[in-house]
């Protein structure tokens, strides 16, 4: 769970939530404030601008998210399928982009995302911070359940615990005189692939990691990092787990690394089922070729979406890309990635 982006990030598996407790899992739903409203939108996608005055009579989820977060990645299928599911009852999701790394401010990019990752509710998008700040909210992903008085009703912070939220929205919409909200078919279910996937909790031991220096840890090239400008890094002897290093010509900045050489290589030991990357090509319109290998081998079966079975993969999109999903068993394993191409900036290390 990514929690506000100039705070910082820690990782929380369903088990170790809060979950509310009550005879029936919504059965008791307090009034814990009011719908602070969308006015502090930069632009809004899918849909015009919102009130609170039109979303008044409707029941609301808000679900704050930014593109690369992998914890809201794997919420998504569910706030999909929900939207789909219950907007003819009087449900309106409005997804709330506020942004973590530098790229996802443009609003190009944005566009993008909610193309490419099915995203078909109204976006109201937040580069100011402003609805974020309005909600008191920080954390990606966190959902907010708001009756059709307006009244903010539950919430949930983080990934897992989707029966309740459906069950907290179908009390919502029968408070509000929807009468069966389920059509007969009970809750959603969904069949989540590729980075949607739910993660495998009881093999993950890897929490993410950022790579600039602003929220960086275990850094192992010898004599550390040269921030901000151009050092020629070397690999230790051995890494232990969770430790990363690098070799080759590259430039720490606060938010990434960047590689100003062909060849440069990164290097992350990790025990998970999966492992993902977030980077960004240099600039628009341009490409990074990478290769992948495990424990010095092409990965194979080992493969993640984002690469082939002998780790080739390109970088076209600054996103979240899988360069690994073992099949098992799961172990503690290198991922070593050369850059084919200069000029590629790497954010963060998730893992799932």
């Amino acid at each position: 769970m990514d929690q506000d982006a100039r705070g910082w990030k820690t990782l929380l598996t369903p088990a170790n939530q809060l979950v509310r407790s009550a005879t029936h899992p919504a059965a008791q739903l307090p009034v814990e404030g009011h719908l602070p409203g969308f006015d502090g939108a930069t632009s809004w996608l899918n849909a015009p601008p919102l009130t609170t005055a039109e979303l008044r009579g409707h029941v609301v989820l808000v679900n704050f998210w930014t593109y690369t977060c992998i914890n809201w990645l794997r919420t998504l299928p569910y706030v999909r399928a929900w939207a789909d599911r219950y907007s003819d009852q009087g449900l309106v999701v409005v997804g709330v982009h506020t942004p973590e790394f530098d790229f996802e401010h443009d609003l190009d990019n944005v566009r993008w995302a909610v193309k490419d990752l099915g995203v078909g509710y109204p976006v109201a998008v937040d580069n100011d911070y402003a609805i974020w700040d309005g909600f008191a909210n920080r954390y990606w992903p966190a959902c907010y359940f708001v009756d059709v008085q307006g009244q903010i009703r539950h919430h949930r912070f983080g990934e897992g615990d989707y029966e309740l939220s459906e069950m907290v929205l179908q009390q919502l919409l029968t408070e509000a005189g929807r009468g069966d909200t389920s059509g007969g078919q009970g809750l959603v279910s969904v069949d989540a692939t590729g980075v949607e996937a739910a993660a495998d909790w009881d093999s993950l031991w890897s929490p993410e990691n950022y790579l600039g220096s602003a929220r960086t840890e275990n850094f192992a090239s010898p004599n550390g990092a040269v921030l901000a400008t151009h050092h020629i890094y070397a690999v230790p002897a051995r890494l232990q787990l969770n430790q990363w290093a690098l070799a080759g010509d590259w430039t720490v900045k606060r938010q990434a690394i960047v590689g100003n050489q062909a060849g440069g290589r990164l290097l992350y030991r990790f025990h998970a089922r999966d492992l993902h990357l977030v980077m960004a090509p240099p600039a628009p319109g341009t490409s990074v070729r990478f290769r992948v290998h495990l424990d010095g081998q092409p990965p194979g079966p080992a493969h993640g979406v984002d690469v082939d079975d002998q780790g080739h993969g390109t970088l076209t999109a600054p996103r979240l890309y899988q360069l690994i999903r073992q099949p098992g068993p799961i172990g503690d394993r290198t991922l070593e990635i050369t850059f084919l191409d200069p000029g590629v900036q790497a954010y963060a290390f998730t893992f799932g």
